[in-house]
Order: C-alpha cells, then structure tokens, then sequence
C-alpha cells in the first residue's frame, strides 16, 4: 500500500514538472515576454526575455539556465556576468512563457529595467512604422496593421508609411484599402517602382485587370527600376490566361517575354500558358 502511494506522489509531481512549460509558442508571440526552452540533455531549461530591438529585430536577452525539481521548483543555475543577446529569425522553435508565479524563483522582474531603453517613443510614427515593417517582413500582416494603422493616423505622409500598409492590406486580402492608399502614394512619387508594383498587384487581385494593364503600362514607361517590370508583366499574363481572356493574354505576351528574358522558369511557364490557351 505504502509503495502505491509512492509511485501515485511520484507520478503526480514529475507531472507538474513537465505540465508547469507548455512550449507552444513561436518566438513572434513572444514579444517582451519570459521564455523558457526545451531541456538539454541534461535537463536545464535555457532561459530569457525576447523584445524587438528597432535595428536588429527580435532580439533574446539570454539570462542562463534553470532545471526543475521533482516538486516543480525552478532552480537557475548561477549566473554568468557577461551579458549575451541572441539576435532571433522566425522559425519553427518553440519556447514557453514563464509563468510569474516562478519569477521569484529565477530570480526576475517581470519587466526588466534595462527594457526602457528600447521602449521610449513608443508612440511615434517612427517607431511604429518600423514594427509594422518588422512584422511585415516576418509575414505578421495582422499584427503589422495595428502598428501601421495608428501611425497612419498619426501622419500619413510619412515616407514610406503608404507602402508598407499597402503590404499589408495586400496580405490580408483588403485590396480596395491597397489601391485606395497607393494611389494617394502614387501622386506623391509616381514613378517609385514598389508601390507601383503593389498597385498593380493589388488591382489583379482584386480582378480589375483593365486597370492593372493600365498600371502596368504606365509603370514601364515612367520607372526608371526596371525590378519589377518582369513580375508586374507575369502576374498580369498570368491572370488573364487563368481568365481565358485570349484577346489581352497575346497583347502581353511579348512585352513579359521581353522583361522576363534569361528566367528560365518564367519563359517556360509563359511558352506553357500560351501553347494551352492558343492551341
């Protein structure tokens, strides 16, 4: 009976062991948080805070490592005096939030006083165009619209503010909000080859193909960067031959052969297209 009971009380604290970490978190989540990862080998937990750092990105602040007693304690391993920052990339690793309940144990703030220096201003158009452009090329549309959004409330003319809430928009399937901020872009600098770009994207998405041929047409007359003419082109060609649309779809083929030259999947998939739908 004795030995029951203490296989039961075994079992129940190696559970809250393992139970007390849920690492279902990406590190995107983890803005200005505690995290803890997945034990080595030797069952220490690495540990630190994640914030975004405006230059450098996602950013962990290493702090060291702790194990877990079979009674759930967090003990940290003693800490190193040189101060580590780990500059992070999205990925699939997955870390845990640390519960406050163990701060105490870790011997931690739950905001730490060095976490000022990269909180001031948090409120300027600067700052929050440049979270949104983070969380944009992260593939954070949603979270990249709150930060552009209020920014774009603040002063939308803030060069380069229209374009990457466009991105946005884009992203997220909004695309009258992408033309609607694009064109008043557009009138600013119409000859900036990415926000045409996004224009024309915005507008073959949405099914205005007369008009993103139009955006197309223009853009290659008036923007002396070429990058795009290549994409812009394709993307048309492409939608018009998934529209069956034979008459426009021959009208562009030479001009996208033209500026897609040298892109051997490109012409491939053009000399395609063109062979099914004029067969």
């Amino acid at each position: 009976m004795k030995s029951i009971f203490f296989i039961a009380c075994l079992l129940t604290t190696n559970l809250h062991a393992q139970t007390t970490l849920q690492f279902d978190k990406r590190f995107l989540d983890s803005e200005d948080k505690w995290v803890a990862f997945e034990a080595n080998k030797e069952g220490a937990h690495s540990f630190g805070f994640i914030y975004i750092d405006a230059q450098a990105g996602l950013t962990l602040n290493y702090e060291g490592t702790f194990t877990i007693s079979p009674s759930g304690e967090f003990i940290p391993a003693k800490k190193e005096n040189a101060i580590m920052k780990v500059r992070l990339q999205p990925n699939n690793v997955l870390v845990a939030f640390i519960p406050e309940s163990k701060f105490s144990e870790l011997q931690i703030e739950a905001i730490p006083e060095w976490l000022q220096n990269y909180k001031r201003d948090t409120n300027s158009v600067s700052r929050l165009y440049r979270w949104g452009f983070l969380y944009n090329g992260w593939e954070e549309c949603e979270k990249a619209l709150t930060y552009l959004e209020k920014a774009n409330q603040i002063n939308p003319a803030f060069k380069g503010l229209a374009v990457e809430l466009a991105f946005s928009y884009n992203c997220l399937g909004q695309y009258s909000k992408a033309v609607s901020v694009l064109q008043i872009a557009l009138q600013q600098d119409p000859k900036d080859a990415y926000t045409n770009k996004e224009l024309i994207y915005a507008q073959i998405r949405s099914g205005d193909l007369d008009k993103a041929a139009v955006s197309c047409k223009n853009a290659i007359n008036i923007c002396t960067d070429v990058t795009f003419h290549g994409e812009n082109c394709y993307n048309l060609l492409h939608e018009l031959y998934l529209k069956k649309d034979k008459a426009n779809f021959n009208l562009w083929i030479a001009e996208t052969k033209k500026w897609n030259a040298g892109k051997e999947n490109i012409m491939s998939s053009i000399e395609i297209m063109n062979k099914e739908l004029n067969q």
